[in-house]
């Protein structure tokens, strides 16, 4: 398995970022090295989207428990989608390391 892999993960988004240019860097970057900026960038703001689903889905439980509001159905959203981003999340990272693991095994 190798990292390209990873562009099967997710829904375009990856792919997209990937194909932008990070611009006004004064460093001079090759093409392999934006793709990688790109998906880094993407990575941390799905991170961040992830903690925040999270965070709204510990807040509904607060509110029910207590009892400023009887309605569960925003609290079952709340935790389905909180539980689908961080099985994203943490398959991203398990592929993530997959491939550093496999880079390493190289021999120079």
């Amino acid at each position: 398995m190798d990292i390209a892999s990873l562009y099967n993960i997710s829904s375009g988004v990856v792919k997209e970022a990937a194909g932008q240019s990070v611009a006004g860097s004064s460093i001079t970057r090759t093409p392999h090295s934006e793709e990688f900026g790109s998906f880094l960038t993407t990575a941390m703001e799905n991170i961040k989207t992830t903690n925040a689903y999270l965070s709204d889905a510990e807040n509904e439980e607060l509110r029910l428990a207590m009892g400023e509001t009887d309605n569960t159905h925003d609290l079952t959203i709340a935790l389905g989608k909180a539980s689908t981003a961080l099985s994203y999340t943490v398959a991203v990272r398990d592929k993530i390391l997959e491939a550093y693991k496999e880079l390493m095994q190289i021999q120079i």
